[in-house]
């Protein structure tokens, strides 16, 4: 089984599709990082060689921030928004959607499917109002 940044890739998959199991490699960084190292995308990752792996490996350290680094540095970004008071770092603490989504509507997964919705609105004639 090979394994690059801590992470096992499965075997069956061509290598071009593995790869963006790593966290921070996309689909299209697959292609480039296999063109840059002259391997086929074509191959399984269980047919790779041990000097393809290491070419693949060495070039993904060198070039890129990914698993627990990209991580780190995301909460970090995340940590500096809220210690500054901005805007977005206020949406962060608030658990609200951060890029300017709506939120009359459509942020059920943000804010934890909260379903928030009055009646109809007209009390009861016995009522105290």
């Amino acid at each position: 089984m090979a394994r690059i940044a801590g992470v096992n890739l499965p075997n069956e998959k061509r290598i071009e599709a593995a790869l963006p199991v790593i966290f921070g490699i996309g689909f299209s960084q697959s292609k480039k990082i296999l063109a840059a190292v002259n391997v086929s995308p074509d191959k399984r990752t269980k047919d790779l060689t041990e000097p393809e792996l290491n070419r693949i490996r060495e070039f993904i350290e060198k070039t890129f921030k990914v698993e627990g680094e990209l991580r780190q540095q995301i909460l970090l970004n995340i940590k500096r928004l809220k210690e500054i008071g901005s805007y977005r770092g206020s949406r962060h603490i608030k658990g609200l959607p951060v890029r300017g989504q709506r939120t009359k509507t459509n942020s059920r997964t943000r804010r934890g499917n909260v379903r928030k919705t009055a009646g109809s609105g007209r009390k009861n004639a016995a009522e105290k109002t």
